[in-house]
């Protein structure tokens, strides 16, 4: 398990977290770990696709990187397969 974390949050955002968490049957703890988890995945996934777009961007623009990947980017066998 990962180091215990504090956070001071409003008696309204407790409350409607509180009333989430207890629908779900679990503590409140559970529920924000599990809100913060899904948060992290999802920044993650948009951090890659970021830098996917950015890979794409300097292929697009750099006529060595395209010939690098005519020759390296499928594997021949793939293209050989009927």
């Amino acid at each position: 398990m990962g180091t215990p974390v504090s956070i001071r949050l409003d008696d309204d955002i407790q409350a409607m977290l509180e009333t989430a968490a207890r629908a779900r049957g679990i503590g409140l703890a559970t529920y924000v770990r599990e809100i913060a988890t899904a948060e992290a995945k999802r920044v993650r996934k948009e951090r890659i696709r970021e830098q996917t777009k950015a890979v794409a961007a300097y292929v697009a623009s750099n006529k060595e990187a395209q010939e690098f990947f005519e020759d390296w980017g499928t594997p021949t066998s793939i293209i050989d397969k009927p």
